[in-house]
């Protein structure tokens, strides 16, 4: 028997979308790196955003990003790598050499 487990009000603890985002965040970003200021931080998480939505893949997708992106042809060129988050992550693309 499944029963419905009623969290408190305000409680992001308790809230089990909020657990998961800030858990990935901590994971893939914030445990590899040192913050230096609360304008630090806030440029941080706004490069994770952009990585998170536009590059990370989720399963829920069928591996794709939220905001999907196009199959490259292999006559577009050689795989490039852009540093993103500081260079913690990475989106590979083809680039004409």
């Amino acid at each position: 028997m499944i029963e419905e487990v009623v969290n408190a009000a305000q409680s992001p603890w308790q809230n089990l979308y909020a657990e998961r985002v800030i858990g990935s965040i901590r994971r893939e970003c914030l445990d590899f790196m040192i913050v230096l200021s609360a304008a630090h931080l806030i440029r941080i998480l706004t490069a994770y955003s952009e990585y998170y939505h536009r590059s990370r893949t989720h399963l829920s997708l069928q591996r794709n990003a939220p905001v999907p992106c196009e199959i490259e042809p292999r006559e577009q060129g050689p795989v490039r790598a852009i540093a993103l988050v500081g260079g913690l992550h990475h989106r590979y693309i083809r680039m004409a050499a």
